[in-house]
């Protein structure tokens, strides 16, 4: 577990604007926090520099972008594999795996959690039956299927 990095009320206050607005300027961040630009500038940096802010995107619209449905695919895998380490061979292969945007280890009956874009149900069904069961650690998989989204963040709540 990482030790949080100490947050004052106006860096509470900068990562809220940042998270509003990621393309603002020094200029308005420090009106919106009450500083000059200078010590806004210096407050990112700090924060950017401790790893508080981790980097910087756009948010892309996925259906808009063409990948219109979002699975969530639960998998479960072999607890022993002709593989040397089943769970290291599983973790490379989802990074090599455009589909998967996300992908979480848990606790409980399956072992991950893949939040997986596909552009049709035929190109989810290539991708389980081609790529995921195809994969010698994995032994089971549940798909879900989004039907809408009813809240959607990337904002940490401060």
């Amino acid at each position: 577990m990482e030790t949080a990095f100490e947050l004052d009320l106006v860096d509470r206050r900068l990562l809220q604007a940042l998270q509003a607005d990621g393309r603002a300027t020094y200029d308005q961040l420090a009106q919106a926090v009450g500083l000059s630009a200078s010590a806004t500038l210096r407050r990112v940096k700090r924060l950017e520099e401790a790893g508080v802010i981790a980097g910087y995107v756009a948010l892309v619209d996925a259906g808009r972008a063409g990948w219109p449905l979002t699975a969530y695919i639960s998998v479960r895998l072999a607890k022993t594999s002709a593989t040397r380490n089943p769970i290291d061979d599983f973790a490379a292969a989802v990074q090599t795996w455009p589909e998967v945007v996300e992908c979480a280890a848990l606790t409980g009956e399956m072992d991950y959690l893949l939040r997986v874009l596909v552009r049709d149900m035929a190109h989810h069904s290539r991708f389980i039956m081609d790529q995921l069961l195809r994969h010698p650690s994995v032994m089971d998989c549940k798909t879900s299927f989004q039907l809408r989204r009813l809240k959607g963040t990337t904002a940490v709540p401060l």
